[in-house]
This record gives C-alpha cells, structure tokens and sequence, in this order.
C-alpha cells in the first residue's frame, strides 16, 4: 500500500522548523566553546601560597598596630623573646629566607647570610612605629622573594641553611613560620590584654 503523500504546505513548515532548529544547535556550540576558553583557570599551588602569607602578614601587621607601644618590652618569662624581638625576629626571617631562593636582602637591613647579621638586627631599638614599617617592607621583600619560585621549578634544589631543600620545602618552611609566630602573637596580645583586631 503507498504511503499517503504530505501536503506541501505542512511539508514546508516541517522544513522550516527543522532548519530552525538546526540554526539553534549551530550557535550554541561556539558559546559554549566560549565559555570553556573563559572559565577560571586552577590555581596555582604558589598563588596559594601566597595568598596563605598574604593572610598572616595581615594579622601580625594589625597586632604590631594593637599592641601598645609600652607592652613591646613585654616578654612571658626570662630568656624568651619579647613582644619587639618576636616582630623583628618575623622582619629578619622576611629578609633572610629570600637569600636562599636567590633574592638578596635589602643592604639597609644588613642582614646577609651570615646568622650573626640576623641577630643583630633583631636587636635593634626601634620605636613602635618604625618597627611597623619594616614589617611591611620585609613582607613586600618576602613576595619579591617567593616570586622566583614556581610550580614549574618548585622542586628544584636549593641550599637551605647549608642543606639542600627543594624550593617546595623552603616555601612549606615558610608559611609554617609565619604562623607559628602568629600565635605566639596572638598570645603575647591577650597575655597584655589586646584582643586581635579581626576577632572583635
């Protein structure tokens, strides 16, 4: 038996709208392709690891800024470092830990890779003000610093308090630091009666 024809005008509406149709799929692939090419790319694992600094240079500069300037002479017991030493001892290692990643430290700082420059210059005598300032110039150096390294060279080899270190455990080392002595700030604040700025 033969098929029953369709009329033409319903023949040409089907046409129409599979043409339609088909022009509705053709345009959507680009955009989609589009928007693959803009997505976000992954972070990198330095970018993390400079955001992760960028958060602890945060709260140590607020409570170098909290803290009173007559509780910088503060220390918890005989022989521990006091409130001034720890924030210089924090700037120091901002400057000294670069060296190894091949960034030198700053000539008015006089830090070198000698330890005795270290501690000499977190003996310094400086007021609450000055002492603010060079924590921000030693996070900024810091930075500079970490900038030499990257995902493509983090395993590199590098001499490291005389050993050798991959550049990714230098950079472990050093956002471990920071933190350790974060609390210990945060300690040393609450210990004088100072709450963290961002805990209020």
């Amino acid at each position: 038996m033969a098929t029953p024809a369709v009329p033409l005008a319903k023949e040409r509406t089907m046409n129409a709208r599979l043409f339609i149709l088909a022009a509705a799929l053709a345009t959507s692939f680009p955009v989609a392709g589009a928007r693959a090419q803009g997505a976000p790319s992954a972070p990198s694992w330095m970018g993390e690891m400079h955001r992760d600094v960028n958060q602890a240079q945060q709260k140590m500069i607020a409570l170098a800024n909290a803290i009173p300037e007559s509780a910088y002479d503060w220390r918890p017991s005989p022989g521990t470092r006091s409130v001034r030493e720890v924030f210089l001892h924090v700037a120091s290692d901002n400057y000294f830990i670069p060296i190894a990643m091949g960034k030198p430290a700053p000539e008015s700082s006089g830090i070198t890779s000698d330890m005795k420059s270290v501690a000499a210059y977190e003996q310094r005598k400086l007021a609450k003000a000055q002492i603010v300032a060079e924590l921000e110039a030693s996070y900024k150096h810091l930075h500079q610093g970490m900038g030499l390294t990257t995902d493509a060279n983090a395993t590199e080899t590098i001499k490291f308090f005389g050993q050798d270190w991959t550049r990714m455990r230098a950079m472990t080392l050093t956002v471990t630091h920071l933190h350790e002595h974060l609390g210990q700030m945060i300690a040393y604040a609450r210990s004088n009666n100072v709450v963290p700025p961002w805990s209020k």
